[in-house]
């Protein structure tokens, strides 16, 4: 019997009316049977496209890197057809067409979005298009060769993806694949079931292909324990942080088609799809300081003292466990218990004293292997019909607990590399419902190596693991952060200084690596040989414990250059903190990123597609690391209108490159005309009380909008409406500045009583107004300076 193929068309003969009158359709079939196609809206500006077995009886297939939300009815759904049908689904056109089933997308303005044909090889294949195409998860390739004489891969065109999640190092760091391709032509297409590699090698169509697991390895007593170790370990590395095999069922398809014509609908509706991100306690966006081999607790207060007295900014230290260093916070990992040998007094009167410095605590965290913990499911409160067995994430959490009334405040789960993809998600899920069910309402933080689309409305933060420290690898996580951006979640970064030391980690490379980092959603200092990652360690004479056989040279220390050019970016860090913070908002509502590709808000400017090695710091500040050694210049592409040099004040004309001239204390930044940027006096800690105005700076040349959100940056009020929402709007050619409320409807505006200091840039007029929640406006005349 001739077997069919993945998508077959088969003409079969319906009986209508009298047995003479036959007419011909096409039944869609698959190696499981008759199949169904259903195509409808997703959210707007998107489609989505399931196509399944009869015999599969559930609507969707389930993927935890979508959220739990209803769906309209299909606008289309096709078991047979005889020719094409064309339908409006939402906003955007549709046609199928059968032999092969082919569905093309256009939108109203009749703009091609995609083309989508299910080969009779159970593959699918998509337009690709003539244009950069960017997302696709967090990481890049393995490298061929010598990793640091490689191009950067930004564009992920031109190569076969095997989205095989792994731990890795070099300039990359971990691969975290997403099988969300956006098209910077206007198109995006999410494949969310089933798992497969991505074929980008055909300039003109690209194929996804479906993932064939591996019989898992049969028990033979008869081979020797290293044979059946070796056996386990490679099914492992086959299907770790892939779906696990059980819940794969064969010719199930589920993917979504976006129109990007307009980035920001994109954005927009992938956040709709895998559920909104949740804000982080303010406290997170601060310098996070990390630690690995401990002295004893006076070490851990005296650093925090060090830098209070050294007024470099601070909200959180981070203590890595034992066996990742000799002595860590706890005993051996996996543990929850203190190490006595660093603790000497009671563990919470530390933490206590660490807390009256207005530091946060975070721990690194390590789960118990399979058989202590066969797999993690489950909810936080569980469901009536949840086993509360050591699988269950409640359960997992009790052994938190202790550590909380301890007095920590934050977790670093590490490895948990052999989870598949679903424990990944529902470790995420665990260190959000976790915590909030033992402090109901006081956010919870984790920072995480391992992350999928949809970790965001868990709280998710992921960093990039354990890159090595190299010019090579700076430049990498650019690309790799601005990737991680549009497709995995707004919340990322990575270990300033590269995590693996060498003879190129230099003074240099880190107060660069530390200027970058400050300009990333997470900003934390981490590596081995960790007094290097302190951002006065190049000033100090000795190294301290040496973590790795390779390190930097003794030459690099006794330099004092390094220090107060950190000083410098941790302050500029927390002066734009209500910016930053608004972008956290903007992250939750719009779905926009912190770190945005220029192509988001340009997008018909095909120079910037392709660009990775620059980015915006939410709509209006450009931001161009350096990452080659001993620079003396850097080149900036800037998009079209007016840009102003961030430390100069020069204005520059966009859409060109320009070179701009550097020294080791200059990042070029540059703020674009008609931006109204918020800064706040310098604090050493997000919550420390000024007294000084915060300075609204507009950079004059066009018109501007901003609107600035607060909140108490602790509790989940905001999640009931409870913040506050400031419209401020600079309207050039009248030179008038207006401030009013921009409340929400449904939501309960917080009391506004604020003192600004209004400045014009680049002539620098002021104003101090004192502003509660009532419309005020204020002219400048064309003399005004200061």
């Amino acid at each position: 019997m001739k077997r069919r193929t993945c998508f077959e068309i088969v003409a079969v003969f319906l009986l209508m009316l009298t047995p003479k009158q036959v007419s011909q359709a096409a039944q869609i079939t698959s190696d499981s049977g008759p199949g169904q196609l259903d195509i409808r809206s997703a959210a707007a500006h998107s489609i989505r496209i399931t196509l399944k077995p009869l015999t599969f009886e559930d609507e969707f297939p389930f993927t935890p890197a979508l959220s739990d939300r209803s769906y309209p009815e299909p606008a289309i759904s096709l078991r047979q057809f005889d020719k094409p049908v064309k339908k409006k689904v939402g906003s955007l056109w549709v046609e199928v067409r059968p032999d092969p089933l082919r569905i093309t997308v256009t939108n109203e303005r009749q703009q091609p979005i995609q083309e989508i044909i299910f080969e009779d090889d159970c593959s699918i294949t998509f337009r690709v298009g003539d244009q950069p195409i960017l997302g696709m998860g967090e990481g890049g390739p393995v490298p061929k060769g010598n990793w640091r004489n490689e191009p950067i891969e930004f564009d992920r065109r031109g190569r076969l993806h095997t989205m095989r999640p792994r731990w890795q190092a070099n300039a990359y760091g971990s691969r975290n694949p997403v099988a969300l391709m956006i098209g910077t032509d206007g198109w995006g297409l999410f494949i969310a079931t089933p798992w497969g590699q991505i074929d980008l090698r055909d300039s003109q169509r690209g194929r996804f292909t479906p993932w064939q697991p591996p019989a898992k390895p049969k028990e033979d007593p008869q081979a020797d324990r290293r044979q059946r170790q070796r056996q386990h370990s490679q099914y492992v590395t086959q299907v770790q942080g892939k779906p696990p095999v059980d819940s794969i069922t064969a010719g199930v398809f589920d993917l979504f088609v976006f129109d990007a014509h307009d980035p920001a609908d994109i954005m927009k509706a992938v956040s709709v799809i895998s559920g909104p991100a949740v804000l982080p306690p303010k406290w997170a966006l601060g310098y996070m300081q990390s630690h690995r081999t401990l002295q004893d607790q006076d070490q851990m207060i005296d650093i925090v003292k060090a830098f209070r007295k050294k007024e470099i900014p601070l909200d959180s230290v981070v203590y890595l466990g034992t066996g990742f260093c000799p002595r860590g916070w706890n005993t051996q990992q996996p543990s929850f218990a203190f190490n006595l040998e660093v603790f000497k007094s009671a563990p919470s009167e530390v933490i206590r004293e660490l807390h009256d410095l207005s530091v946060k605590v975070a721990v690194h965290i390590v789960p118990w292997s399979r058989d202590r913990l066969p797999t993690l499911r489950g909810t936080i409160p569980p469901q009536s019909d949840e086993p509360l067995d050591d699988s269950h994430i409640l359960d997992y959490w009790k052994q938190h607990t202790d550590l909380v009334r301890a007095g920590i405040d934050a977790w670093w789960p590490d490895e948990g590399d052999w989870f598949n993809l679903f424990e990944r998600m529902k470790r995420h899920q665990l260190y959000y419902q976790g915590p909030l069910s033992t402090q109901p309402n006081v956010r919870p933080w984790s920072l995480h190596r391992n992350g999928h689309l949809g970790i965001a409305r868990w709280g998710g933060w992921v960093w990039s693991g354990d890159t090595n420290s190299a010019w090579k690898t700076l430049e990498g996580q650019i690309a790799v952060g601005i990737n991680h951006s549009l497709s995995l979640s707004p919340f990322w970064g990575s270990d300033i200084g590269g995590f693996f030391p060498n003879e190129e980690l230099t003074g240099e490379l880190y107060v660069r690596w530390f200027q970058f980092g400050a300009f990333c959603p997470s900003f934390r200092s981490h590596g081995r040989t960790w007094w290097m990652r302190l951002p006065w360690g190049w000033g100090l004479t000795e190294m301290g414990p040496l973590e790795s056989n390779e390190n930097p040279v003794i030459s690099e220390l006794n330099n004092p250059a390094i220090e107060p050019i950190c000083r410098q970016y941790a302050q500029l860090r927390y002066q734009l903190m209500p910016y930053t913070y608004t972008l956290a908002r903007q992250a939750r509502d719009t779905g926009m990123p912190m770190m945005r590709a220029l192509w988001l808000h340009y997008p018909d400017d095909e120079a910037v597609r392709g660009l990775g090695d620059q980015y915006l710091w939410g709509r209006d500040m450009l931001i161009a690391p350096v990452y080659e050694p001993h620079a003396a210049e850097r080149r900036v592409y800037l998009p079209a209108g007016k840009w102003y040099d961030f430390w100069a004040n020069e204005q520059h004309l966009g859409g060109r490159t320009i070179t701009r001239h550097i020294n080791i204390s200059k990042m070029p930044i540059y703020v674009r005309a008609g931006a109204i940027i918020p800064f706040d006096p310098v604090r050493q800690y997000t919550g420390q009380q000024v007294n000084e105005p915060t300075t609204i700076e507009i950079y004059t040349g066009a018109n501007g909008e901003f609107t600035l959100y607060s909140d108490d940056g602790i509790s989940l009020d905001y999640l009931d409406g409870k913040a506050a929402w400031t419209k401020m709007t600079w309207d050039d050619s009248a030179r008038q500045f207006t401030i009013e409320p921009d409340t929400p409807e449904g939501t309960t505006s917080l009391p506004m009583n604020y003192r600004f200091r209004v400045e014009l840039l680049p002539e620098g007029a002021t104003r101090e107004i004192n502003y509660t929640d009532k419309k005020i406006s204020i002219e400048f005349s064309n003399g005004d300076h200061d």
